[in-house]
């Protein structure tokens, strides 16, 4: 009988000890995250709410009013938001498949063994997208006026008569947008699709060509499927930040001429900053950015073929 229960005392302290061990690691855990999680609640969530909140309201400053769905019957007849809506889309579809085909090839050509200088291209690819935004839209303002080094360049050479008017004429403005957002952020999506493809085993590739795959049939058959997730992802990414453009083109067009570069979030700047301030039309305008990133998201996730979308 005094064995046992002595045998039994034994049995239980370890497991109390686990047990006093398991609660204090996690307060530890908890300790790390309480603060952050604060932070994100604060900072991050708090104002989605407060802006949904807000969304259903009217007025500037204090002396606000509760309409309704009204800001959000007036965004289909407002024409400056559909200008916004029409331009921004404009952008998506035709910058974002450019920019991850061009990042895809330099990817692939840079991941090449034989390639010398590698470090260098990829470090002059990859800058861009760490520079200022307002000091490259500033560059690229400059480089594309009437007079500038583009024009010039392009008269040297004979490829045009007279200067293009890349700022003022609402065609090549939007080109000008579009080669400014591709400058930039192309060498951020190689560098994903570079990481990724320095993961794919090497012998996969040297099966191909023993089977008599030649280069184009390698990057359609194996070097597109691997790096799906990764395109899926970037994709993803892009649009998101495509739908949220701001800084190009407040530094380089102002939304002009006569807003056929204006973006939605230049809108929501305007609406906030620049005419009478209505903060909750403002508010309405951001929530249907959020509503155009989530049906691009899921066709995206669709056109993958993800189950879980």
């Amino acid at each position: 009988m005094i064995q046992a229960t002595t045998k039994q005392n034994i049995e239980t302290k370890p497991r109390k000890y686990n047990n006093k061990l398991r609660f204090k690691n996690g307060l530890i855990g908890w300790s790390f995250i309480t603060i952050a999680t604060a932070m994100i609640c604060i900072f991050y969530f708090y104002p989605m709410v407060q802006a949904l909140i807000l969304s259903f309201q009217s007025g500037a400053g204090t002396n606000l009013q509760f309409v309704g769905f009204e800001n959000y019957k007036r965004l289909f007849t407002d024409p400056t938001f559909i200008t916004a809506v029409k331009n921004t889309v404009i952008y998506l579809i035709i910058q974002v498949p450019v920019m991850i085909i061009l990042a895809l090839f330099l990817s692939v050509m840079l991941n090449n063994k034989n390639l010398k200088l590698k470090g260098f291209f990829r470090t002059a690819i990859f800058l861009p997208c760490i520079t200022s935004l307002v000091a490259y839209s500033v560059v690229f303002k400059y480089l594309f006026s009437t007079d500038g080094i583009i024009n010039k360049m392009l008269i040297n050479l004979s490829l045009i008569a007279e200067p293009i008017q890349w700022l003022t004429d609402p065609f090549w403005a939007k080109v000008t947008i579009i080669i400014a957002i591709t400058w930039r952020w192309t060498g951020y999506n190689m560098i994903f699709y570079l990481s990724a493809l320095q993961n794919v085993d090497n012998s996969i590739y040297e099966a191909a060509k023993i089977d008599g795959a030649n280069a184009f049939q390698q990057f359609f058959k194996i070097t597109i499927p691997m790096l799906k997730p990764i395109i899926l992802f970037t994709s993803i990414t892009s649009t998101i930040g495509t739908l949220q453009l701001f800084d190009e083109v407040m530094n380089i067009t102002k939304g002009g001429p006569g807003n056929a570069t204006l973006t939605i979030s230049q809108y929501i700047y305007d609406l906030s900053f620049k005419y009478t301030p209505d903060f909750g039309y403002a508010a309405t305008v951001s929530y249907a950015i959020v509503i155009m990133i989530i049906f691009f998201s899921i066709i995206q996730f669709k056109v993958a073929g993800d189950k879980n979308a």
